[in-house]
C-alpha cells in the first residue's frame, strides 16, 4: 500500500526521534506486513523480550499500533506490537467504548532490529483481518532513553493524544472482494 510518515503530537515533541516511517505492504502469501522505521536508534528506550503472547499495558512505554474501522457501524479494532515480543488486540463498539479482547486466530509475529542510525519494528499480520476494515490508523508511542514520551500518528484530533479518535483514521482501505 505505501510508506507513510508519522508525525509526532505537537504537546508531546520527542528529544532525539528525528522521525518515523511506516511501510505497509501485503505479501504474496496474504499476510499484512508492517514495518515502523524509528530514527535515531540511540535514544529509543527497547523494552527487553518478554515472550510471545498477549499481554496488556503496551502502550505504557515504546509499542507500535494499528487501528482498523470496520466497514459498518462505529466499531474499531486496536492492535499493539512491542519490542518485547508481546502483543495486544482489541475491539471497541465505538469510540472508547465497550473493549473486549478481540479473537485472534493467527498471532502476530513481532521482531526488531537496529542498525546505526534506524530502529525497525515489524509486524507480520494475518491478511484477513483487513476484510471487514473500511479504514486504518497507523501510530507509534515512543519512550526514550530519558524517559521522554512522544505520540506519533498520521493525524492528531486537537487536545491531548488520542489514537482512538476518528480523526486519526486517515487510511482509506479497499472492499474486499467477494470470492
Amino acid at each position: 500500500m505505501g510508506t507513510f510518515t508519522l508525525k509526532p503530537h505537537p504537546d508531546t515533541p520527542p528529544k532525539a526521534i528525528h522521525g518515523v516511517e511506516v511501510r505497509w505492504f501485503e505479501a504474496k502469501d496474504g499476510r499484512l506486513i508492517l514495518r515502523w522505521q524509528v530514527k535515531n536508534v540511540d535514544a529509543i528506550q527497547i523494552p527487553a523480550f518478554a515472550g510471545r503472547g498477549r499481554a496488556d499495558g503496551l502502550w505504557q512505554t515504546t509499542c507500535a499500533e494499528l487501528f482498523l474501522k470496520d466497514t459498518q457501524g462505529n466499531g474499531y479494532r486496536e492492535l499493539n506490537f512491542s519490542p518485547s515480543g508481546q502483543w495486544a488486540a482489541y475491539r471497541f463498539t465505538d469510540y472508547r467504548e465497550g473493549m473486549i479482547n478481540a479473537l485472534v486466530m493467527d498471532p502476530p509475529e513481532i521482531s526488531g532490529s537496529s542498525g546505526e542510525y534506524l530502529y525497525v519494528l515489524t509486524a507480520s499480520l494475518d491478511g484477513s483481518l483487513l476484510e471487514e476494515a473500511a479504514g486504518a490508523a497507523l501510530s507509534m508511542v515512543i519512550e526514550e532513553t530519558d524517559g521522554t514520551k512522544s505520540y506519533w500518528a498520521l493525524a492528531h484530533p486537537p487536545g491531548k493524544p488520542d489514537f482512538h479518535h476518528p480523526a486519526c483514521f486517515t487510511l482509506s482501505l479497499p472492499a474486499a472482494s467477494a470470492s
